[in-house]
């Protein structure tokens, strides 16, 4: 079940700097019990002492893992705290600032900027002379954030560069920065000819963010991409428009021949409020589909995560009381995907 990938390996593009997507994001931990306090009591449900405890062990395991020795499960630690709003986190995100992993410098400026955590703005001041300009380029989106707006001149100049991997950053935070005069440039990028796929697949999702619903077009091509990196991609970008008529191309995702596809439909089409992709979901708990068939180590690893990150999507009882189980899982990626449910149901919408 390899999930190939185009010109630009998309995958691995997600994972370093997406972003997040999917975009991905807050609340206060002092709220942790008003998310999913009515689906994680009652009967047959979770007991609240049960909370209080997945609740202290996820925090433990991502506080954890921020110090991780691998800066993929730094950066994945990082994405957890900016987008579960884990304010308590921040001034160890904070160090992370002078991490020697461009991605981990990256998504920690990022995590400043999207939390708005004013705390950290002079430690800023070195990454806008950082060697790399994606780290540059992220470090001025988070002074802009922080009430300096006039770094974010900064990305309308990035967007235009050679490097495309700079390029595809640079519209990734104009999209959230929710300057909707950027449209602009992010269409711009997706004609040029220069532009590879990475950049047009997030001057895309950009735009969506945005809420320019002339882009659903393309982002139905996505969906129907015979690349699964790509389908994944259109998927977060329908969340991100967030339309009634992207929920319906969500919908239809529910039934992809790909195991990953569609829990990733599921957990978007939660992050909109809308549950259709429950049974989905428990259907790879019930049925353990994961084991049947007879994925990797890897793939097995993605469908457990996936999994997680929908039950903490969609909050329902039946899915939520699953939580505790994967919490236990053995590997540090099912673990953390987890522990980030379990911080968004403690989340109000």
């Amino acid at each position: 079940m390899e999930i190939r990938s185009r010109k630009a390996k998309t995958k691995n593009y997600k994972q370093i700097y997406a972003s997040i997507l999917s975009t991905l994001i807050l609340t206060y931990t002092a709220v942790f019990l008003s998310g999913c306090e009515d689906s994680m009591q009652g009967p047959g449900k979770l007991k609240e002492t049960n909370v209080d405890s997945m609740y202290a062990q996820a925090y433990r395991m991502i506080n954890e893992a921020l110090s991780d020795y691998n800066p993929d499960i730094r950066c994945k630690a990082i994405e957890v705290v900016a987008s579960t709003r884990q304010y308590k986190l921040m001034p160890k995100v904070q160090g992370l600032l002078r991490d020697q992993s461009v991605q981990v410098r990256f998504l920690a400026a990022l995590a400043v900027g999207d939390l708005e955590y004013t705390v950290a703005q002079r430690a800023l001041n070195p990454l806008l002379r950082d060697e790399d300009a994606s780290v540059r380029t992220c470090a001025a989106y988070a002074m802009g954030k922080l009430g300096s707006t006039e770094y974010f001149k900064v990305l309308y100049t990035a967007i235009t560069s050679e490097d495309q991997t700079v390029r595809a950053n640079a519209a990734m935070l104009l999209g959230k920065s929710g300057d909707r005069s950027a449209r602009r440039l992010l269409y711009w990028v997706l004609q040029d000819n220069k532009s590879d796929d990475k950049a047009i697949y997030q001057a895309a999702e950009s735009l969506a963010m945005l809420g320019d619903e002339r882009i659903y077009a393309r982002l139905w091509s996505m969906l129907i991409s015979a690349y699964a990196d790509v389908r994944l991609v259109g998927i977060s970008s329908m969340a991100a428009l967030g339309t009634p008529q992207a929920t319906n191309a969500l919908i239809t995702m529910l039934d992809d021949d790909v195991l990953e596809i569609r829990l990733a439909a599921a957990e978007y089409l939660g992050s909109l409020r809308n549950t259709t992709g429950e049974r989905k979901v428990l259907e790879v708990i019930e049925k353990n589909l994961a084991d049947d068939l007879l994925l990797d180590r890897e793939a097995h690893d993605r469908v457990s995560a996936r999994t997680a990150l929908a039950i903490g999507r969609i909050r329902t009882p039946a899915l939520t009381k699953h939580l505790p189980k994967l919490l236990k899982n053995e590997s540090k990626i099912v673990r953390i995907a987890t522990a980030k449910a379990v911080f968004q149901c403690t989340m109000e919408y």
